[in-house]
This record gives C-alpha cells, sequence and structure tokens, in this order.
C-alpha cells in the first residue's frame, strides 16, 4: 500500500487547495501521473501542490477543475487565496455558496452576481475604476472571481438558486444599452431554467420590502442555514440560528409578496424592450 502524507489544512495558505485537489482526484480514480498528463504539467508539479510545497498556477487550477469536474471549486479557491480586491468576509462566504443546496438571494439596486454577463460584469466594476475606488487590476480580478463563482449552477445536481431583486436591478443602467439588453436576455434565460427561481420586487411594494440591502441565504449540506449580508466596507457571515431564522422568514414573507414568476419574467421582458427602444 501507497503511503499518503496527510496535509493538515492549516500547515500553508495553499494546504486547503492541496487537499482539495487530492480529494478530487482520488474521487475520480487517477493516478498524479495521470492528472498530470491530462492538464499538460509534469507529475512532480501536481506532488508538490498536493503537498502544499508550491503555489498552483491559475491555468493548472483552471484546467484541473475541468478534468476532475469539480463545478469550479478549485479556481474558487485559487481566487480566494488571491483575494485582496475582494469584500472583506466574502470570500469565506463564497466558499459556502459553492458548496450549498439551496441559494437564496435579495439585491437591491444591481443584479445579482450568479446573474450577471460578462459584460455587465467587466461594466459595473469598471464603474468603481472610474469612481477611484478600484484599480484596473482590482476591478479584473472582482470580475474573474464572479465568472468563477457562477460554475457552482454547473454541479451534478445543480444547487437550487432562488433570486428575488428590488425593481431597480432593471431599471438602473450599468454599462449602456446593448450591455443590458444583453443582460436582460440573459436573465430571462436562467429564470426559465428548472433549478432557478428568479422574483422581481415592484415599486409598489414600496415600505413593506422587509430588506433595505442585500441579503443572502445558503442551505447547506444537513439543512443547516447560513447567512450573509454586506456594507460597503465589509461582509458578514452569519451562522447563528436564532438570527439566520429570522433572515430567512423575511425572505420568504418578500417571497410570497414580489411578482409571481410569470408576472417577473414579463418585467424583464418589458425592461429588455425599453432598452431596446433606447439610443445608443
Amino acid at each position: 500500500m501507497v503511503n499518503i502524507k496527510e496535509i493538515d489544512p492549516e500547515s500553508s495558505p495553499w494546504a486547503p487547495f492541496a487537499v482539495q485537489l487530492r480529494r478530487s482526484r482520488m474521487m475520480k480514480g487517477l493516478k498524479q501521473e495521470q492528472l498530470a498528463r491530462k492538464c499538460g504539467v509534469s507529475p512532480s508539479y501536481v506532488s508538490f501542490v498536493e503537498l502544499a510545497r508550491r503555489p498552483p498556477s491559475e491555468k493548472f487550477a483552471a484546467k484541473a477543475d475541468e478534468v476532475l469536474q469539480t463545478g469550479g471549486t478549485l479556481m474558487l479557491m485559487w481566487w480566494q487565496h488571491k483575494h485582496t480586491a475582494l469584500v472583506p468576509g466574502f470570500p469565506e462566504y463564497a466558499n459556502y455558496e459553492n458548496g450549498a443546496e439551496q441559494i437564496r438571494l435579495f439585491e437591491i439596486n444591481i443584479i445579482p452576481g450568479l446573474l450577471q454577463t460578462r459584460s455587465y460584469a467587466t461594466a459595473f466594476e469598471l464603474g468603481k475604476v472610474g469612481q477611484n475606488t478600484a484599480t484596473p487590476q482590482e476591478a479584473e480580478e472582482r470580475v474573474a472571481f464572479r465568472l468563477t463563482r457562477q460554475q457552482c449552477l454547473d454541479r451534478t445536481p445543480p444547487p437550487f438558486l432562488h433570486a428575488v431583486m428590488d425593481e431597480s436591478c432593471l431599471r438602473r443602467v450599468v454599462g449602456g444599452r446593448d450591455v443590458m439588453i444583453e443582460q436582460m436576455n440573459h436573465l430571462e434565460h436562467m429564470a426559465t431554467q428548472p433549478n432557478v427561481v428568479v422574483q422581481v420586487v415592484p415599486f409598489s411594494l414600496g415600505e413593506n420590502q422587509p430588506f433595505l440591502r442585500m441579503v443572502h441565504l445558503l442551505t447547506m449540506p444537513g439543512r443547516r442555514l447560513v447567512a450573509y449580508t454586506e456594507n460597503e466596507q465589509r461582509g458578514y457571515l452569519d451562522r447563528d440560528n436564532e438570527s439566520v431564522a429570522g433572515l430567512a422568514k423575511s425572505y420568504d414573507r418578500l417571497a410570497v409578496e414580489a411578482a409571481n414568476r410569470a408576472d417577473s419574467l414579463a418585467m424583464i421582458r418589458s425592461a429588455r424592450r425599453n432598452f431596446e427602444w433606447m439610443s445608443d
């Protein structure tokens, strides 16, 4: 029997990646040499990464994700390690999100990140560059991380995504006419997927809307609930059963008050037509 050296996940910044890589490889029944050949690297490279003795490259993380069919887990972990451009607290949330069985989101003013197109995400982040609150490199990192997060929807089986968004998400122009048309088309497509529910909260709900900022609720394996909120400075991950249960109750009430799936889809299509009538 081959002696497999155990890796302490806290022994190195890259140790969690090493543990996940080895676990994913072994679940696929591949040897290090086989994974190396499929990823276009040497067996010693895979060995050193699995021992956390060298950091993986972005190219290797992406290719290993593809070969091992991890649903973007390795790339997500790679980006989490390079998370200097992200809101403090968000990388930890993203790790939970990637393993969640159910994802419930409420967003205000901006399309939820899991449903954004590349063009929309890029325009939004470049806006922060124009405001001098982010560098071009930070904007690029945030877009790449967001697109990596979206791979969780391609897992088998995929998580159930329930996205409730304020009507302002459809009305706020990000990136101009063509970007918004593409984004509305993508939103309409996603809203018709069997594992996705999209609802819009109309402005007419007024003061009866329970949330004034974004709220994310995750149902993890074992039915454990995790919540996430954030302000401009940082994000807050909440695992307290009582407070998370309160947020979940408010979310359920909001989902009842929001437009139903058919009416929400009609609002998305109406928003798209409005953008189509806009001049360039």
